[in-house]
């Protein structure tokens, strides 16, 4: 429906946000220089070289690590949901190696003691490395599936978001293996929203009888018998291939990354249609190494802009040699362009068990792991503590540099999530190692383009479900209605550098003043249906986010799955 700027008059002014460090606290980690001492292997070492400018300076163009607060968790996989208040999956050897999931409402944060902004809730499966993801319904549930052991490999597990910033939920995890579980046992498996809004499971293993898992599987569950499809490329790939890289792309069909090689499937057939080039490791031509578990690089879709005509990119940092060498590069390839090829760059360091945190700007930040070793339990060394930022508007060779650091490892089981107002929120490690103590503290890292000083735009939304192609009325207030961008972020969950669902687009807008139309994203291959963070940015610097969902549900998401122990949102 085309809109009137003229409507927009109903939408309300409100003052500017502008704010050093959005969670207000002032402590910095020290800048740590490191080196592996423990083996005689290689590692690239960081250097500080802004000697003699200001830490003010400092922390503006490189960023800043604060404490956030105490925990129970530690991490496993980390999602923020609608109701802005971030989820845990957790998994502790110490005490008892137990499972559990936990809640944690930023806006409580310093108000009392660290206990009153966290709410324990109740998952009785074994979790540990399962899969997560924001569902497109209307109430944005969160989906786990899969799990450790037993009938928890089956498990399907849903949460309907609950409560507000300073108001407690009082809602749980729900689950019944009577009326909805997975066809295949499943531990270290992926999960996606695809085109047609259905979900798309694939991958991991049987950990009861340490059988691999070559296959997919789509919920809602197809009608009919067993409907899995076998892959034989996962087949002839595993062990090397857990937690496979998924993405929708602009055609509808599908990109998956595993082990060192790459291909496009059909959304339908789930058939081959075209198999990449294999993934560099080390540089062109050397493909000794892996990306995905455990070998556990990361990986995102570059930015995609209005009008969407550009072929979409996709890029992978960080993962292992097979020597058991954190790899020091990121390729970056366009499926969808025949003879398409890998594009290798350099990475400032070493780094395996990488995540990557898309940022409403358009960039990335590489964070978190180790210089030396795979994932997996006392399996590393050499933590990498300096967090790289990655320019794609820049040229191949120039788009990274290093950010400041932090002193805290964050190896196996870290995690790292944007949040709302546009920071990271660093958790997590839970190597076994005794040279590596699990990390219950929680960090906020704040990236540059909040520290510059600059006044933060604000907006408002008077409608935040969209259709594809629609156009949408806001009212932006900004120092510079000349040099505004508007980008959407998925709504994601983050395990082992497996962002589940991550996307960035930048949409098509006008504005009259501080009236603004905003262009939905055309279809469901460009924005697959969900909740994505809408930010307004003036230059780099981003509002707070508000959540939008694009695409309705189109497979009706909202009315599965059968049984009395779901709460069903309805479509």
């Amino acid at each position: 429906m085309i809109l009137s700027l003229f409507s927009l008059t109903c939408l309300f002014f409100f003052p500017l946000v502008s704010r050093a460090d959005p969670h207000g606290h002032s402590s910095i980690h020290n800048v740590h220089k490191h080196h592996d001492s423990t083996t005689g292997n290689s590692v690239h070492k960081h250097h500080d070289t802004t000697t003699g400018d200001t830490l003010e300076k400092r922390q503006g163009t490189q960023g800043l690590y604060t404490f956030l607060v105490s925990g129970y968790a530690v991490s496993l996989i980390s999602t923020v949901a609608i109701n802005n208040k971030i989820y845990f999956m957790d998994k502790k050897y110490d005490p008892g190696n137990t499972t559990g999931a936990y809640e944690l409402d930023p806006s409580l944060v310093g108000a009392g003691p660290w206990q009153n902004s966290w709410r324990t809730m109740n998952v009785n499966d074994e979790i540990f490395c399962s899969a997560g993801l924001i569902l497109p319904d209307k109430t944005g549930r969160l989906l786990n599936i899969g799990g450790w052991s037993d009938a928890a490999l089956y498990g399907i597990r849903l949460y309907t978001p609950s409560g507000s910033p300073g108001v407690a939920g009082n809602t749980d995890w729900q689950a019944d293996y009577n009326n909805a579980v997975l066809q295949r046992p499943r531990w270290y498996p992926s999960a996606l929203i695809m085109a047609n809004g259905s979900i798309l499971i694939m991958g991991g293993e049987d950990n009861n009888s340490g059988n691999e898992q070559p296959n997919l599987e789509v919920l809602p569950r197809i009608p009919g018998g067993d409907t899995t499809v076998y892959l034989d490329f996962l087949a002839q790939t595993y062990p090397f291939n857990l937690y496979p890289f998924l993405m929708v792309l602009p055609s509808g069909n599908l990109f998956t990354v595993y082990f060192n090689q790459a291909r496009i499937l059909d959304k339908v057939t789930f058939n081959t249609i075209s198999q990449m080039p294999n993934v560099p490791a080390q540089g062109v031509g050397n493909f000794d190494g892996g990306r995905t578990y455990p070998y556990s690089g990361a990986y995102v879709i570059m930015p995609m802009t209005a009008p969407y005509t550009a072929p979409m990119q996709v890029l992978v940092c960080g993962g292992a040699s097979q020597e058991n060498v954190g790899l020091s590069t990121c390729v970056s390839i366009t499926p969808e362009v025949p003879g398409a090829q890998w594009v290798v760059e350099q990475m400032p360091s070493q780094r395996v068990m990488s995540c990557m945190v898309s940022l409403p700007d358009g960039t990335y930040i590489i964070l978190n792991g180790a210089h030396i070793g795979v994932s997996g339990f006392a399996s590393a060394s050499s933590p990498n503590l300096t967090p790289v930022l990655y320019d794609p508007s820049l040229p191949v060779g120039q788009r990274m540099r290093e950010l400041a650091s932090t002193t805290l490892a964050r190896l196996y089981h870290s995690e790292a999530v944007l949040f709302i107002d546009g920071t990271i929120i660093v958790s997590g490690s839970d190597p076994r190692d005794p040279n590596y103590p699990q990390e219950y503290r929680h960090e906020v890292f704040t990236p540059p383009y909040l520290l510059a000083g600059k006044q933060r735009p604000a907006f408002a939304v008077g409608n935040n479900q969209w259709a594809y192609g629609g156009q949408y009325a806001i009212k932006a207030k900004s120092p510079s209605m000349a040099n505004l961008r508007f980008s959407l972020l998925a709504g994601s969950s983050s395990t082992h550098g497996n962002t589940m669902g991550a996307r960035t687009l930048f949409l098509d807008f006008y504005c009259v003043g501080f009236a603004c139309l905003l262009t939905a994203p055309p279809n469901s291959g460009i924005a697959p249906p969900g909740w994505y963070m809408l930010f307004i940015l003036d230059g780099p610097t981003p509002s707070k986010g508000i959540w939008i969902r694009v695409g309705n549900d189109p497979a009706q998401i909202g009315n599965w799955p059968p049984g009395p122990a779901f709460t069903r949102p309805g479509v």
